[in-house]
């Protein structure tokens, strides 16, 4: 998820410009970025937010995405692993105890 205090967001126009190339030198569409929010690639999908009607997603987010990508296990989780019942218990329990913290 997107934290819009400490990561730095962008337009999907900013962002199709911090794509590198494609092939023959093309830059990345807009329209791909929007592709990847909604249909994702491999499981992943692009994180993105909501903010005065306009959809922006963060630097951070597209680093996220092309770390679970790339599968590189030293920056990011795998992305085909699958959750035991027991890992999503767990999972649940830390985001009760974050939203009780929070007063929810």
């Amino acid at each position: 998820m997107i934290d819009l205090q400490t990561e730095t967001v962008v337009t999907f126009r900013e962002a199709a410009k911090l794509i590198p190339r494609r092939r023959a030198g093309k830059k990345c569409a807009v329209s791909t970025l929007h592709r990847w929010r909604l249909k994702g690639i491999r499981g992943a999908r692009l994180e993105t937010a909501m903010v005065g009607g306009i959809r922006v997603t963060s630097v951070e987010a597209i680093q996220r995405f092309v770390d679970r990508l790339s599968n590189d296990p030293g920056r990011a989780a795998q992305v085909c692993t699958s959750r035991t019942p027991e890992m999503r218990e767990k999972e649940l329990a830390k985001v009760d105890t974050a939203l009780a913290r929070e007063g929810f």
